[in-house]
């Protein structure tokens, strides 16, 4: 009886599991299906197959809507910003985790506060001036190395705590300093946490729209995300054009996410249990 009733649990849950996907999934799909059809059939936002499959939407939205701009200046942004804040939080944790005194925990309480404190754009913006860095790209990346290095260095200090002290005193004995042994001995076994941090920023970077709209004036400078906004305001009546341009802006970061999802759950994980 006991066994009937765990199965049933399980498959009650199984099913609102189910149910959630699909709800989750039905934004997606009219996405999908609407970027192939016509002004009018677009503009109905129904679930159908489109009468006809229109594929020249996604030239009509590379040739107007700025995008491959937008990708260069997401990239360019994401990926100086993955370099400066997954080492940066990463050598931080390091110091930290290895360092057990009052200082090193109270830089580490400062990082947490971190993850609560929300951003002031104004102040932000004021202080981003007064340093000539306003509507720049250096002053983008700096911006979002310093908003996402409380949460990974939270992620990387938890991880390393797992990491035996006896690697660092063999380390020591063979000779390395701190610096090689981060390099050479640390650093290669936080791969999975690694990848959990630097998924964690990319995707914050590519998807965020404040930021950019708020600390860059240039059009040029847009991000993809802000490429979008501007497309929807200019033809915003032209729903199949907008769901293409969507579609477009969001392929990249859900394959980048299908192919490190392991990773992303094993980089959690893994310092929860002290090992």
């Amino acid at each position: 009886m006991r066994w009937k009733r765990g199965a049933r649990n399980q498959l009650l849950l199984e099913l609102l599991l189910i149910a959630w996907a699909l709800i989750v999934l039905v934004p997606f799909y009219m996405i999908l299906i609407n970027a192939f059809k016509d002004t009018g059939e677009a503009g109905k936002f129904g679930l159908g197959l489109p009468s006809e499959w229109m594929w020249e939407n996604f030239s009509a939205v590379f040739r107007k809507g700025n995008i491959l701009r937008g990708y260069a200046n997401s990239l360019l942004i994401a990926g100086c910003t993955l370099v400066l804040a997954s080492l940066s939080a990463a050598m931080a944790a390091f110091c930290i985790q290895r360092n057990n005194h009052r200082f090193t925990n109270f830089i580490y309480y400062v990082f947490v506060l971190g993850l609560v404190i929300p951003v002031a754009l104004i102040p932000t913006i004021k202080l981003m001036m007064n340093l000539h860095i306003h509507n720049t790209y250096p002053g983008m990346i700096l911006f979002y190395s310093a908003v996402l290095l409380p949460f990974s260095v939270f992620l990387i200090t938890g991880f390393l705590k797992t990491v035996t002290r006896e690697l660092d005193d063999s380390a020591i004995i063979d000779g390395c300093g701190p610096i090689r042994m981060f390099a050479y001995v640390i650093l290669p076994l936080l791969q999975p946490v690694m990848v959990t941090a630097c998924l964690f920023i990319v995707m914050s970077v590519w998807n965020d729209f404040m930021g950019p709209f708020y600390l860059l004036s240039d059009s040029s400078k847009w991000t993809v995300t802000v490429s979008v906004f501007s497309y929807v305001n200019q033809f915003g009546t032209n729903w199949n054009l907008v769901f293409a341009d969507i579609l477009i802006v969001i392929t990249p970061v859900l394959v980048f996410y299908f192919f490190l999802q392991e990773h992303i759950v094993e980089g959690m994980t893994a310092g929860a249990v002290k090992g």
